[in-house]
């Protein structure tokens, strides 16, 4: 470490202290039931923002479409408002500041290793998000790479794919037939070439768990490769890539409760290093060189500095770090605990109303996170979703979830015209032709899921007291 780096390592912002609201649970077999007690909601920023209601009046926001982009952790506000004076070029300069956020970006590397449970020769490259990391995990692939990758992902784990012989799997009906059909496709293939295996760790649309360490174990017998979506799965639970024996793990910040808009892929350098840059430019760059015909000669590194071409995101990357930060010391096995709790609440809430189908592959019995799609006999789920937000100040998500083959399983719809993550409304009485989302984690108090049970009640049995339109 330079002299810079030092003086800078010295003054580096300290982060800030866990909530005193924060108490981690005496043990993992704290109870469901015990839940609020072992641990409140973790502060988050929008916690006491107000919105109108169009019957009149104002009420505290209830942000319940965490599966979309938590809210941030006031703790990595905070971490990050105290760096921000320290701001700096990374990479580029022997200067103060350039130098300390230099050592705060590698820092934060180090920061998600551990977070993740990394191999010692795994690389972490920051991104921008789930999307592309995966994005940039398919340029990376072998030549003549098979991939197999269940019907049942959110697009951005079902599409990046485009440039490999792709193997497309049925959804299954239960943990155990994911295993067995995973085997059977995986006995099928050519067993000389490359294979990789792409999964969810928990449903975008479900909340369910997969078997990732059961499919890991198959993939790896059939000498394929498997790479874990945690979008969903890294902020409700510990993710661990050694624990669940899978070759690269990717997620956002933005769901982690991080803002500013960066992702991570960690995993094997091989097939990182073996591949052209995801993105040509400088700080991929090792060496570059004219050569006499006139052209250029270019030397890339093999870190994972070869693709995190440019300037790179180091708010984004710090603020991943901060999180990992406060989520380890807040304690998962609190965290999970009243998490269960809320799930149990909200999922007894719905079940008292007969109107209400939750979507589920795997049974009511299947281990989740806090993420519930359902539909409402007699209702447009639009129209729901809107008189939620416009009567109750409610958030929550409606549509397709960009994950459009899973929930035209789960509805039994037909394909149609629809937008981005949308989907085509059925008439009053018809069958509903999309589904409604309510999901929630560390930083939801009792009181938001109180009032959505409580508003689905009151909308199925007296009505909306609006006129929507889709």
């Amino acid at each position: 470490m330079s002299a810079a780096t030092s003086a800078a390592a010295r003054t580096a912002p300290a982060a800030a202290s866990a909530p005193a609201s924060v108490v981690a649970a005496s043990s993992a077999e704290a109870s469901a039931a015990d839940a609020p007690a072992a641990c409140g909601p973790l502060p988050v920023l929008g916690r006491d923002v107000t919105v109108p209601l169009v019957t009149g009046g104002e009420v505290t926001y209830a942000a319940l479409d965490y599966a979309a982009s938590a809210p941030a952790l006031q703790r990595v506000w905070d971490d990050v408002a105290a760096y921000a004076p320290y701001y700096g070029s990374v990479h580029r300069g022997a200067g103060y500041l350039s130098q300390l956020s230099t050592d705060l970006f590698e820092n934060a590397r180090r920061t998600v290793a551990d977070f993740l449970g990394c191999r010692a020769d795994d690389q972490v490259v920051f991104t921008r998000s789930t999307t592309d990391s995966l994005n940039l995990l398919a340029a990376a692939l072998p030549a003549d790479c098979q991939v197999f990758v269940f019907e049942t992902e959110h697009h951005a784990s079902l599409l990046p794919w485009r440039d490999a012989r792709v193997t497309y799997l049925d959804a299954p009906r239960t943990p155990a037939e994911a295993v067995t059909t995973l085997e059977r496709a995986l006995a099928a293939r050519d067993p000389h070439g490359p294979a990789l295996v792409c999964v969810t760790g928990a449903s975008n649309v479900t909340g369910e768990l997969w078997p990732v360490r059961e499919l890991a174990a198959a993939a790896h017998a059939h000498g394929a490769r498997i790479v874990l979506d945690a979008a969903q799965l890294a902020p409700h639970h510990p993710v661990s890539v050694q624990d669940l024996d899978v070759d690269w793990v990717a997620f956002s910040g933005h769901k982690l409760y991080a803002p500013f808009g960066a992702g991570v892929l960690a995993g094997r350098a091989d097939w990182l290093r073996a591949a052209d840059p995801y993105l040509a430019g400088g700080g991929a760059s090792r060496r570059v060189t004219r050569r006499t015909d006139g052209g250029v000669d270019v030397e890339w590194h093999d870190s994972a500095a070869r693709h995190e071409a440019g300037s790179p995101n180091v708010i984004g990357a710090y603020s991943i770090a901060a999180a990992c930060k406060a989520l380890t010391e807040a304690g998962f096995d609190a965290l999970v605990a009243r998490e269960e709790y809320l799930i149990a609440k909200v999922r007894a809430g719905l079940a008292e109303v007969p109107e209400v189908r939750v979507l589920s592959l795997f049974g009511d019995d299947a281990p989740r996170v806090g993420v519930i799609s359902f539909v409402v006999e007699g209702w447009n789920s639009s129209h729901f979703a809107a008189a939620l937000s416009a009567e109750y100040g409610i958030g929550v998500r409606d549509g397709l979830f960009c994950a459009h083959p899973l929930v035209r399983t789960l509805l039994g719809s037909d394909p149609g015209t629809q937008g981005e993550c949308g989907a085509p409304e059925a008439a009053p009485g018809e069958k509903s032709l999309n589904a409604i989302r309510v999901s929630f984690g560390a930083g939801t108090p009792d009181e938001h899921v109180e009032r959505f049970v409580t508003a689905v009640r009151e909308l199925v049995r007296e009505g909306a007291k609006w006129r929507y339109r889709t």
